[in-house]
């Protein structure tokens, strides 16, 4: 399951992960957001030994999403530490995701 990330946990749970974070930038009353929630859970599901998958309401934590520059969501961020190394906007097909991911191990 992807965990909930916050300004409050961003910092220990991104960039201190001793792996990489795909990071989902949505909002709840989003289309795409929601079309886009269950192939995050199964990343989430099938990368766990390799790869965190967090989500971050941009409604809730705004202050992360101007940090970031996301303009529109969903936004997809991959991590390692505090370095960005990929990042999609919009609606993905898994592989896209996979391959962003892949890009960062």
């Amino acid at each position: 399951m992807a965990m909930v990330l916050t300004t409050n946990n961003f910092k220990n749970e991104v960039y201190e992960a001793e792996m990489p974070v795909l990071v989902d930038f949505y909002a709840d009353w989003c289309g795409p957001c929601k079309a886009m929630g269950p192939v995050v859970e199964d990343l989430a599901s099938e990368y766990a030994s390799k790869v965190k998958v967090g989500k971050v309401n941009v409604d809730e934590n705004q202050e992360l999403a101007m940090k970031y520059s996301v303009m529109s969501i969903p936004t997809f961020l991959v991590f390692k530490g505090e370095d960005v190394v990929a990042r999609t906007m919009g609606m993905q097909d898994k592989a896209a995701l996979v391959k962003a991911m892949e890009s960062a191990l």
